[in-house]
């Protein structure tokens, strides 16, 4: 499973989980905290002066009370995101998309060749791909509301 954080600038932070491990409550807060190192290192204007605001789905390790007591301790803001609808995250329409575009067709013979394709398609991309991404957010978000609450069928 593949778990990245973005900002208007590129990649933030993204990590590529083991097979067989699920995203539960306490290792989403640990990416959080990994996150939160990343964004010290990457960002610390964002982290110092301007606060952060982080736009994730209501899957249920992002909503548990672990979770909510990390986002509390981080003092980041949450962006409210309607139940079951992938059609409105930048991830899920913008950069997954383009993603499966660059991996259709490659094979990899083990998670490190894998790891250097990632890092290779998130180099490749301008900063304008990631800011167009999230600047499409209002639009979709309006999409929603036209659609009385029906998914967006690109």
């Amino acid at each position: 499973m593949l778990c990245v954080w973005w900002n208007f600038k590129g990649i933030l932070h993204y990590e590529l989980l083991p097979s067989n491990q699920t995203i539960t409550s306490a290792v989403y807060s640990a990416q959080l905290e990994r996150l939160a190192q990343a964004l010290r290192e990457k960002e610390p204007a964002l982290i110092n002066r301007k606060g952060v605001i982080l736009h994730h789905d209501n899957a249920r390790p992002h909503t548990a009370r672990i979770t909510a007591e990390k986002l509390c301790h981080l003092e980041w803001e949450v962006l409210p995101q309607p139940a079951y609808s992938p059609d409105i995250a930048p991830s899920d329409y913008h950069l997954f998309r383009s993603l499966q575009n660059f991996l259709l067709g490659k094979k990899f013979n083990n998670e490190e060749c894998l790891k250097n394709a990632l890092t290779e398609f998130f180099a490749s991309k301008s900063q304008e791909f990631y800011s167009r991404g999230i600047k499409m957010l209002p639009e979709r978000w309006a999409q929603v509301v036209e659609n009385n609450g029906n998914y967006i069928v690109d």
